[in-house]
């Protein structure tokens, strides 16, 4: 019996019907807490694809802690504030912390897919249990055109769903495809009621895509409102670490806070396009991983790891010369196995450069652990046999609950804003992973069979041309109007704090990126996030 229409009521009610398998029967983002009180017993879910975020800590005297934000969990006296070094490694390899690891020793981030039944009176013991994973089940494919139509009515299903509020409702139009395609299946579904669209532009024509939003826009008839971002808006960077909590990476947080700002001036729940690249395989690095592979299955690895290995390490980094000059990571990458290569091409700061920036004593802590540990563990669970599934399954386990859908959920919820993510719908996410790969990644197209289904909503200007990504100018911040910022941050007593770096290494990296005579802008404004964290929760 429902005594109130509040989607929360239902849990409670799935709870007493089915117990831990409540969770199978719930579509959408969801991270909760519920306690039993007759069965005694505390259980804590998160959503398949990890959208919501659920923090937890068994303390010493087996008190057990539990949070939305790991700020939360920090207000207990009796958690710890250690970093967990292992956690520093895997964060300068891929710019945030995978789950179910946190920055801080004592506290872990519930996995995506999973649950924990903790029974009270029973030292503290957790169940942690995985209920679902993306299954790439193959899906029986006939005629394309079918697939094409079958596609785009499970993605407007998804979408449909996602449109019941009582608030006001609209979405974030960037101009690339995914966004695009959001906001096509919405204006179907609104009738005559325009859609609510959003966009941010850039100073930098390189960095700007307003004009495809402004195309969708003006196609579909939508109330569309643009605001543009200074080409300096750096003093986000502490309020980022506040928001974030843990050290996080990825600088497209600026442009992701500030259309959630502008947003929320106008909606309460916003619908977002994240989740595209990694369903459909659009990432222009999945094609250059396939196109090694092909060099990969040619040359014996003996062979690959002299040749190759030796090439990587005597090639120059040419930063500053044209795309088809820059060989090196090329070169590096081909002399490795398929998923050492795969880390080498996401990481935000290489394996050799990790080496050059870890103190001797660091190295030591860490006792041989690196961040390819986090691929090995999700690879034994793969259910995937081909190596495109494979890399686009690492991706949904790590890059998309770590980078992505983190930094969509701290910038939304920094203004009270709701977002949803209807490409990520597991009943779609469990469909399109049964798609053969080569109707994702088909030559040089990526997301293939997607854009050909939305052929006739979109022109080919937003489908076919070069992805822009949704990225900010601070390589040059750091040479220009943050330049002694830099310096201050990097090269102060903060950063030198737990003895991580080399010093001398760090004074490297600083005159280097700002002499122009190479572009460290991804270690730079990663160590700048873990300065700021270590400032304001290790010293605080």
């Amino acid at each position: 019996t429902f005594r109130t229409h509040c989607d929360t009521e239902v849990i409670v009610h799935a709870w007493e019907e089915w117990g831990a398998d409540c969770v199978q029967r719930f579509r959408g983002m969801f991270a909760f807490a519920l306690w039993d009180r007759n069965r005694r017993e505390l259980f804590l879910a998160r959503d398949r694809l990890g959208i919501k975020p659920l923090y937890y800590a068994v303390l010493p005297d087996a008190t057990l802690l539990f949070a939305s934000e790991l700020k939360s969990l920090l207000l207990h006296p009796g958690l710890s504030r250690e970093i967990d070094v292992c956690a520093v490694e895997e964060y300068f390899a891929f710019g945030y912390v995978p789950e179910p690891r946190t920055i801080l020793e004592q506290a872990k981030k519930l996995s995506p897919g999973h649950t924990v039944v903790a029974r009270i009176g029973e030292a503290g013991e957790l169940r942690e249990q995985r209920y679902w994973d993306v299954p790439f089940e193959p899906v029986a494919v006939g005629n394309e055109r079918d697939l094409q139509l079958e596609l785009i009515e499970r993605l407007r299903e998804a979408v449909r769903i996602r449109l019941i509020a009582e608030v006001p409702l609209g979405a974030f139009l960037s101009g690339g495809v995914d966004s695009s395609a959001v906001v096509a299946m919405m204006a179907q579904l609104n009738g005559d009621d325009p859609v609510n669209t959003c966009s941010i532009g850039f100073g930098e024509p390189r960095f700007n895509e307003t004009q495809y939003a402004d195309q969708v826009a003006a196609r579909y008839h939508t109330r569309h409102h643009v605001e543009h971002v200074e080409a300096d808006d750096f003093e986000l960077l502490e309020a980022l670490g506040g928001f974030y909590d843990e050290p996080y990476a990825d600088s497209s947080a600026i442009p992701t806070y500030r259309v959630c700002e502008l947003a929320r001036k106008r909606v309460t729940v916003a619908l977002s396009g994240d989740g595209g690249d990694e369903n459909f395989a659009g990432y222009t690095r999945y094609r250059w991983h396939m196109n090694e592979e092909q060099v990969r299955r040619r040359v014996p690895a003996s062979l690959r790891r002299v040749v190759f290995g030796i090439g990587g390490a005597l090639y120059p980094k040419l930063d500053w010369a044209p795309k088809v000059l820059r060989a090196k990571s090329t070169l590096q990458s081909l002399g490795r196995d398929a998923m050492a290569a795969y880390l080498h091409s996401v990481s935000v700061t290489p394996d050799y450069l990790r080496r050059k920036l870890y103190s001797r004593e660091f190295r030591q802590r860490l006792q041989g652990h690196d961040a390819m540990a986090v691929f090995r563990r999700h690879m034994a669970n793969a259910p995937v046999d081909d190596a495109l599934s494979m890399v686009q399954y690492l991706d949904m386990k790590t890059y998309l609950p770590g980078d992505i859908l983190t930094k969509v959920d701290r910038a939304s919820m920094a203004h009270s804003l709701e977002v949803r993510v209807p490409i990520l719908d597991h009943l779609f996410v469990e469909w399109v992973s049964g798609l053969p790969p080569g109707l994702k990644l088909r030559g040089r197209e990526g997301k293939y069979v997607f854009k050909k289904a939305l052929e006739p909503y979109l022109s080919d200007d937003i489908l076919y041309r070069q992805k822009m990504g949704f990225a900010v100018p601070i390589g040059s911040w750091f040479r220009g109007p943050r330049r002694e910022q830099v310096r201050e941050r990097l090269l102060g007593d903060s950063l030198a704090a737990g003895g991580y770096f080399d010093r001398g290494f760090l004074t490297r990296v600083v005159e280097q990126h700002q002499s122009g005579r190479s572009d460290h802008t991804g270690l730079i404004w990663s160590l700048l996030m873990f300065e700021s964290f270590q400032r304001r929760v290790v010293e605080a």
